[in-house]
């Protein structure tokens, strides 16, 4: 058996594609693979971006396959949302057709030329060009930090839905790998944490040096900081009430706004129940919020809608198309929400016991505004 057949049937992994056989009939070489049902990433992120616990859990998976082909001397150098398949089994890892051996183990078989890219008269890119670390572009030696800089552009277009280095023609996305920094992850998502910008920023850096050095130390970090939280694509799902015991808290931000919304429900309840309340004169309401198209009702661990202590207001943040998200308020009779202006990537809103404000959470900042109208 030859050493490229070896080292292809090697690759043998829960999140890798297998291999079962090479060969050659006639004048045609072939491979004998896994058969996987399912869609591609790309085919699925063309209807937006994926939730934040579910696009980590991918990124843990990819980076879980990357490691373990990496330890058996093999960079992919060609990772894109198409090479990336979602089955019910789990996610796989496809076409490790560009991959490369590392130099002391190279065979002549295999090439080591740079990923290549094809761009129409129209200027359409064809190939793997938005995923490119600056070394591919720059035609110098790759090796695994090169699937890690691959790695941050996929995770960052799982949690935004918009490609980290874009631009109208091959030129332009050239220069943008070359030369720019995308937006952190957060100032799209507002729910994102700011660990996951740090993580990003590191997969992306321009020198190999400054970027994570193996997959493993990428994929323990992942679990480290969200791992209890995000269950594995290989276990069954649990119940809410055994995982929650287990379940790290997604920031310390989210900790102490949850513990203020307890604290303020409870304080408003004791006053409900107290003599001379208005207990007694409680009414049950079933209302049907409408959004407006596009727009989601934003949760992850984070309250996304409160209501005011008299009964009469709603507010809730609502997450765009686009990626954004703002503030509404509604009173409860009326069929009409409004947005508050300024609580743009406002999360978890919530009323004071007076009913005058609204509190909510922009960045790493604690702001409020009147619910009568006016600036944060």
């Amino acid at each position: 058996m030859s050493a490229k057949r070896r080292r292809s049937l090697a690759l043998n992994n829960p999140h890798i594609c297998v291999v079962h056989d090479v060969g050659r009939h006639e004048q045609t070489d072939f491979l004998v693979m896994e058969l996987l049902e399912g869609e591609t990433l790309a085919r699925r992120l063309e209807r937006g971006p994926l939730a934040l616990e579910q696009a980590l859990r991918y990124a843990t998976d990819i980076a879980d396959g990357l490691d373990k082909a990496h330890r058996q001397g093999i960079t992919h150098r060609d990772l894109k949302p198409g090479n990336i398949m979602l089955t019910r089994g789990g996610l796989k890892l496809l076409d490790f057709g560009l991959a490369k051996l590392q130099q002391s183990q190279m065979v002549s078989s295999l090439t080591a030329a740079p990923t290549k890219f094809e761009a129409t008269a129209e200027g359409t890119i064809l190939g793997s060009l938005h995923y490119m670390a600056p070394e591919q572009l720059e035609g110098a030696e790759t090796d695994p930090r090169t699937d890690i800089f691959a790695f941050g552009a996929v995770l960052h277009e799982m949690l935004t839905g918009q490609k980290a280095f874009a631009g109208k023609s091959s030129v332009s996305v050239m220069s943008a790998i070359l030369k720019d920094t995308p937006l952190p992850v957060s100032q799209l998502q507002p729910v994102s944490p700011p660990e996951l910008d740090r993580l990003l920023a590191r997969c992306l850096a321009k020198n190999p040096d400054d970027r994570w050095q193996s997959a493993g130390d990428l994929c323990y970090e992942l679990k480290s900081l969200y791992g209890s939280g995000i269950p594995s694509s290989e276990q069954k799902p649990v119940s809410k009430t055994s995982a929650s015991g287990g379940r790290r808290k997604i920031s310390t931000l989210a900790a102490v706004l949850t513990a203020l919304v307890f604290a303020i429900a409870s304080a408003f309840g004791a006053w409900m129940l107290k003599p001379g309340g208005r207990a007694a004169n409680a009414q049950t309401a079933r209302v049907a919020i409408p959004l407006p198209p596009g727009d989601t009702i934003r949760y992850l661990g984070i309250p996304a809608m409160a209501l005011s202590p008299d009964g009469r207001m709603l507010v809730y943040s609502a997450a765009h198309e686009n990626g954004g998200s703002q503030l509404y308020l509604r009173a409860m009779d009326s069929t009409e929400a409004k947005p508050i202006d300024g609580t743009e990537g406002a999360r978890g809103p919530f009323f004071s016991p007076d009913g005058k404000w609204i509190g909510f959470f922009t960045q790493n900042k604690l702001e409020k505004v009147p619910t009568s109208g006016g600036a944060p």
